[in-house]
């Protein structure tokens, strides 16, 4: 794949609230997503319209099967839409082959997921450098450490480290890349609340400082106070979008 064109500027579209000024650097049209054919056949997303910003932390908030998952693995290059265009900075990704798909994956998005497969063997520094090495320009492994706050955890081991800071190691492995894109797939949903807020204020920390592009998957509404813009999904449409006056503290939040 070519590197990506900077990005039209584009009006809002249907489901998308988003300012006209701030140039998408996702743009989904009509996107539909199904599994099987026939009368067994599961809609997981249909006829989805959006626009992602650059820079924006955006928050899809749905139950479960409501297609957000669905969404952001097609945001990511790990499926491929039934009908629709996907575009990511003026690129078409729904006709990409699979060669450039795995380059966009590593090029541009980085991963968050809700379990944190982490290599046992290798310690934090190592987990963390075996991504930096996909990449050409990556940033310092010690950097991207510092970055989530665990430069001192660099030689334990998965196993000597809590939940929390597994999960912040897997911000730092996606982060090391320096991606266009951070992809959070429930990253709060196997820790308790306590530590899913160090998580979260680890991703605030990061988009903030970086400029990342941040999009988090959630059941969760307490989180969608953490966005700059939630998009509510529910049997595989957008219902909703939200822009919240304000950002909460962290730290106030609960559930």
């Amino acid at each position: 794949m070519a590197s990506p064109a900077s990005p039209p500027s584009t009006t809002p579209s249907s489901g998308d609230t988003g300012s006209a000024a701030i140039l998408p650097i996702f743009s989904l049209r009509g996107l539909s997503k199904t599994y099987g054919e026939g009368p067994a056949a599961v809609h997981a997303l249909r006829d989805v319209n959006l626009e992602v910003g650059r820079g924006e932390f955006v928050v899809l908030l749905g139950p479960s099967g409501s297609g957000k998952s669905t969404l952001l693995n097609l945001m990511g290059g790990l499926d491929r839409p039934t009908a629709g265009e996907l575009h990511f900075a003026g690129q078409r990704l729904d006709e990409a082959d699979d060669a450039e798909l795995t380059r966009y994956r590593r090029q541009h998005v980085g991963f968050v997921f809700q379990f944190y497969n982490l290599i046992p063997s290798l310690t934090v520094w190592e987990n963390v450098a075996l991504v930096a090495e996909l990449v050409p320009q990556p940033m310092a492994v010690s950097l991207a450490l510092q970055q989530v706050g665990l430069a001192e955890r660099a030689h334990h081991f998965p196993s000597q480290i809590s939940g929390g800071e597994q999960q912040r190691v897997a911000i730092a492995r996606a982060v090391v890349k320096q991606p266009d894109v951070l992809l959070c797939d429930e990253p709060t949903g196997a820790l308790d609340c306590e530590t899913g807020k160090r998580v979260l204020q680890t991703l605030l920390d990061v988009h903030d400082r970086l400029g990342t592009t941040v999009v988090v998957i959630t059941h969760n509404a307490v989180i969608a106070q953490l966005a700059d813009r939630v998009v509510r999904l529910a049997d595989g449409r957008i219902v909703a979008t939200e822009r919240p006056q304000q950002r909460a503290r962290v730290e106030e939040m609960a559930w």
